[in-house]
């Protein structure tokens, strides 16, 4: 297992969970100047403004990327309402603030870009892992 990885520029931290991500390549289109992953380190954190990369990091569909805002540092945290897209032959995108509830009544809040599997072949359900792309999912 790859370990978790920060990045900080002194007011925010990107966290990197490896083992989490699905390469959908939001962040890279998103913020190429920040995100690049044929570079090593593949995040250069001060290619983009803390309110940019906070915005970026909350569309990471399989939550491999979060954030947090170091203490004592005013940046604009977004909370945005709750929308459902469904990604052609993907998985489906919830955007906002949720609350996961586990078939073992186990809870998990979400604040971000949650993917969720709808080809039935994740190995990480209820969430994508990307899995959908080699069982060619359609739908």
């Amino acid at each position: 297992m790859i370990g978790t990885k920060e990045f900080t520029n002194g007011e925010v931290t990107i966290v990197w969970k490896p083992e989490s991500c699905i390469h959908s390549g939001i962040c890279v289109k998103g913020l190429p100047k920040v995100f690049r992953p044929d570079m090593r380190p593949w995040i250069k954190i001060d290619g983009a403004e803390s309110e940019d990369l906070i915005n970026q990091v909350t569309q990471c569909p399989s939550g491999a990327l979060s954030y947090y805002v170091n203490a004592h540092v005013n940046v604009a945290s977004t909370l945005e309402e709750a929308k459902v897209e469904v990604m052609s032959n993907g998985p489906l995108l919830v955007h906002g603030t949720i609350k996961v509830i586990s078939s073992d009544g186990s809870t998990e809040m979400k604040n971000k870009t949650t993917a969720f599997c709808r080809c039935g072949q994740s190995s990480n359900k209820p969430y994508c892992d990307g899995s959908h792309v080699k069982s060619k999912f359609k739908g």
